[in-house]
């Protein structure tokens, strides 16, 4: 049995990030935002894409586009996260919130794009 690394690589990457943001909140809240919101998920789907197809030039740029995109809705979740938070709402309220707003935004830009794309 052969292990498809292009595969595994970006799960095993994922859990790592994990382990060190939940070991660095124990010394340092700043190191543990750090870890959480470095860019690590964003390279290594950009690895699997491209090593899918390196010869498709166009289709790997156009992936990087969608995740250019994709960045408006996630920073919607986080802004509607941090205001349900501030207000006093718990865990599954803040992220009920911020992925329902997550969600509305997807579904606008993806409406949106459909339409102009006639």
């Amino acid at each position: 049995m052969q292990i498809d690394w292009a595969r595994v690589t970006p799960v095993l990457m994922s859990m790592v990030i994990i382990a060190l943001v939940a070991i660095a909140r124990n010394y340092s809240r700043g190191l543990a935002v750090v870890l959480a919101t470095m860019p690590i998920n964003l390279p290594l789907a950009m690895y699997v894409i491209f090593n899918a197809h390196p010869e498709d030039q166009a289709g790997f740029s156009s992936f990087i586009g969608g995740l250019v995109v994709g960045l408006i809705p996630t920073m919607v979740f986080i802004v509607t996260a941090y205001a349900a938070s501030r207000v006093g709402w718990t865990f599954w309220p803040v992220i009920g919130a911020g992925y329902s707003a997550w969600a509305v935004c997807f579904i606008v830009i993806w409406l949106v794009q459909r339409i102009t794309a006639r």
